[in-house]
């Protein structure tokens, strides 16, 4: 089937008619010495016609008869023209025009439609650099256009409006990101495909794909996101593609400086710095952050270094390569959770003075990309990561006092490699543009994770006391993937569209390695203590597919539907971490199910923007955490294991409107825009093997999610306002109320309110603000081990106050 699917994709693509279409012969050339500008970017809509003129200015592009369109011409050092362009059957050579710059302009961003001018959240386009995304649902933040306080990471802010998802709060800083949508837990982000600039940046994304490492907000253009539908072009896992694209130097000097500094609340203090530019066919961007505080309870101090490089390089017309390479490393310590009393009566209360938590990451990838004409395209990009991540501390109930013994000490070190290529042809077909996607990944991971015991100091000592025995476990985990995918947009009609979907998967996974069973009595007597040997190969390859429908009703109303399937391997990381709160079955199996999604997507005007879907996530064998009683030390501890089949349903929500153009009138430099972002969801376990799981809510997922906010601009000011509402939900599959031992029960709700301002003048920009407005006391999480265990009392009312400098 897949060779027939390909055989039949190349076939298509030599299908064009060429009667249909006419040839545009192009130059470009610089108004003042009149020079042909060499690379300048040539881009069409609506069609999505690409080119990129030679060594002499040249340019050539395939376009269709009788249309019109908007033709764009970028080039490093030139202002941008836009023209409308009447296609007629000529051949002859026209001359376009650029202009030098004369001052430093903003970047300027070319968009299918004009509804999202002004909104922070746009939609990808159908066909995204080697991307399709037709008929998927997608959302694509904007950070430069964001006034919120960046150097912190607040998620809350950020992904405010994108609707349906759960944010985790772990720290004041915002050091790890953990995001969850659509009923999905947000541990570490563990359940969506994260990559920077397209490649992977998890720990390992087969057997433990959790991200330790988040880019600083300051070096980030845009934050990429697709449902569930991105499993046929990025990976099988069920909450879709996180794609955090950073910044390049700018198009048009040589040399940017940009310096920012923040203060804020306990100790907060943060320094970035990044240098950016281009030189006739080079572009650089690189950046570093150091931060640093004492959070807001004692014991939890922090420092985080972060460093990132890309260097670009067109070698000529037709191709470019560039090389990213980031690093970072953080250091905090953690003061553990707190039981339900204890928030109750206090959350800055202290439970662990012993707990610290390590992270040392380094990725570097390889980019290149290839035109060989204005609609055919290929890029193959090479990524690696080798990294660590170490935590030490008390792993006791937090129930228990500290005994101020010898530490727990959880080592993992990971080394991945790969490689994922993709060709896309754009080509016509009864004067309709059809376009199709066809790509390989090949993955290779290792990983080392080992658990011991560390010293009973009180400093951060990730060294084990017993390298010559196990007093824990040590595994390896080694791990293959190779995948074959493939998409092809029909435009059946002008308005109607289908895109089906295709991705074959090979994963062999394993574990090979030892842990220690020991058991004590209440008197800390060992009962029961062995050396347990596991040794296992889970190999297994397997097709999923998907389809997408697009209806356009007129040119900014659009209907979409997608369906996808979807695949979760377990995580053999996970399958004997000595934990007295948790435990793993150990025979996990992997899951299945699908995605799907109806909605509407438009605006009107520049004034209004919105899209409203409804969806279901299916799982097979979800995996899920219940409640187990230990005989021996009469307690209770979470177990991990495939609860029951489960159904997710709801409806996500989100509009945005300029409400000045609207009250008053049209005004290029006030704006008054207000957003709202609702969600509704429903998840439920069914036909499980304990019917008392039948019925039951599925954990970690809010019913109701809002936010609202308005963002006021004028000129050089902005000031933006939000709310922000979760409602309670549970943190595990059997809906307690609550446990002695805080790791599970009711997440109550919560609600937030922020404040931020941003004022520029010329080369200064000037940035303060107020998070959690009202003091409110909450929390979103309940950890399982670190930072736990137990609840994770959230950041109280805070403030920030940064100077930017940008020459």
């Amino acid at each position: 089937m897949i060779k027939l699917l390909f055989t039949w994709f190349i076939t298509l693509s030599f299908s064009v008619v060429g009667q249909n279409t006419w040839q545009l012969n192009g130059t470009v050339v610089d108004r003042a010495k009149g020079n042909p500008i060499p690379f300048a970017k040539i881009y069409t809509t609506p069609d999505h016609n690409y080119a990129a003129t030679n060594i002499k200015g040249e340019f050539t592009l395939i376009l269709k008869n009788d249309s019109i369109y908007k033709l764009y011409i970028t080039a490093i050092g030139f202002d941008s023209i836009e023209t409308d362009l009447t296609t007629q059957k000529d051949s002859s050579r026209q001359v376009f025009v650029l202009t030098p710059n004369q001052n430093v302009l903003a970047t300027i961003t070319v968009q299918d439609s004009s509804n999202y001018q002004n909104s922070t959240v746009r939609k990808m386009r159908p066909i995204e650099g080697v991307l399709i995304s037709k008929g998927k649902k997608t959302e694509v933040i904007s950070l430069d256009r964001m006034t919120t306080n960046k150097s912190a990471n607040v998620g809350r802010q950020i992904y405010a409006r994108i609707p349906g998802l759960n944010i985790w709060e772990s720290d004041g800083a915002g050091i790890q990101l953990g995001i969850g949508g659509r009923g999905l837990s947000p541990t570490r982000t563990s359940n969506f495909n994260t990559r920077q600039n397209g490649y992977d940046i998890s720990a390992d994304a087969l057997g433990y794909p959790e991200s330790y490492y988040t880019p600083p907000t300051e070096a980030v253009k845009e934050i990429q996101l697709i449902r569930g539908a991105a499993s046929l072009q990025f990976g099988t896992q069920f909450g879709g593609l996180l794609n955090f694209v950073l910044k390049k130097g700018p198009s048009n000097k040589p040399f940017e400086l940009t310096a920012r500094h923040t203060v804020g609340s306990f100790g907060l203090n943060s320094s970035f710095i990044s240098v950016g530019g281009s030189k006739k066919t080079w572009n650089y961007y690189a950046y570093y952050q150091y931060k640093f505080g004492d959070d807001w309870k004692p014991y939890s101090a922090f420092k985080v270094h972060s460093a990132g490089m890309q260097i670009e390089k067109y070698l000529n017309e037709k191709s470019r390569i560039s090389i990213d390479l980031t690093k970072m490393y953080y250091l905090t310590q953690q003061p553990g959770g707190l039981t339900d009393s204890q928030f109750d009566t206090d959350p800055s209360i202290v439970n662990r003075t012993r707990n610290w938590f390590e992270v040392n990451w380094h990725m570097a990838a390889l980019n290149y990309d290839y035109e060989f004409d204005a609609r055919t395209r290929l890029n193959t990009r090479f990524f690696g990561l080798l990294a660590s991540r170490k935590a030490t501390g008390f792993l006791g109930q937090i129930n228990r006092i500290d005994p101020l013994e010898a530490r727990n000490l959880i080592a993992g070190n990971f080394k991945n490699i790969g490689n994922e290529t993709r060709f896309l042809k754009i080509y016509s077909v009864r004067e309709l543009t059809w376009a199709y996607l066809i790509g390989f990944r090949l993955y290779q991971g290792y990983n080392i994770s080992q658990q011991g015991l560390t010293s009973a100091g009180k400093e951060a000592d990730f060294t084990f006391l017993n390298n010559s025995e196990i007093d824990g476990s040590l595994y390896e985990f080694p791990s293959k993937n190779a995948a074959l995918f493939a998409e092809h947009i029909f435009n059946l009609t002008k308005k109607f569209s289908i895109t089906p979907g295709v991705r074959f998967e090979f994963i062999s996974t394993n574990a090979m390695g030892d842990y220690r069973n020991s058991v004590e009595d209440l008197a800390g007597n060992i009962i029961f203590d062995t050396l347990i040997a596991v040794n296992r190969t889970n190999t297994r390859s397997f097709i999923i597919g998907g389809l997408g429908l697009n209806y356009k009703i007129n040119d900014t109303l659009e209907l979409y539907s997608n369906f996808s399937q979807n695949y979760r391997s377990i995580n053999f990381t996970d399958m004997q971490i000595v934990n007295p709160n948790f435990q793993i079955d150990p025979n996990l199996e992997d899951e299945r199910g699908f995605n799907y999604d109806l909605g509407i997507k438009g605006g009107i005007g520049k004034k209004l923007t919105f899209d409203a879907s409804a969806f279901t996530l299916l799982y097979n064998n979800r995996i899920g955490t219940t409640i187990k009683e230990d005989s021996l030390l009469f307690s209770t501890y979470q177990y991990r294991t495939n609860i029951a089949k489960s159904i997710t349903y709801g409806i996500e929500a989100m509009v945005e409107i300029e409400l000045f153009d609207y009250l008053f009138k049209e005004n290029s430099e006030t704006d008054l825009l207000a957003f709202l972002n609702a969600s509704y969801v429903s998840a439920k376990y069914y036909q499980s093997s304990e019917p008392a799981f039948n019925g039951k809510n599925v954990e970690l997922v809010p019913p109701i999610t809002f936010k609202t906010g308005l963002t006021y601009h004028h000129k050089r000011l902005s000031i933006a306002y939000q709310y922000s509402f979760t409602a309670s939900h549970f943190s595990d599959a059997t809906n307690s109320n609550s446990q002695a031992n805080a790791v599970n029960g009711i997440i109550p709700a919560y609600s937030i309110m922020d404040l931020s301002l941003k004022y520029s003048y010329r080369w200064l920009q000037f940035e303060t603000g107020v998070n959690n407005m009202l003091n409110a006391s909450y929390f979103t999480r309940r950890a399982v081990a670190y930072p736990g265990p137990g609840i994770i009392p959230s950041i109280p009312r805070n403030y920030y106050v940064t100077i930017q400098v940008q020459l």
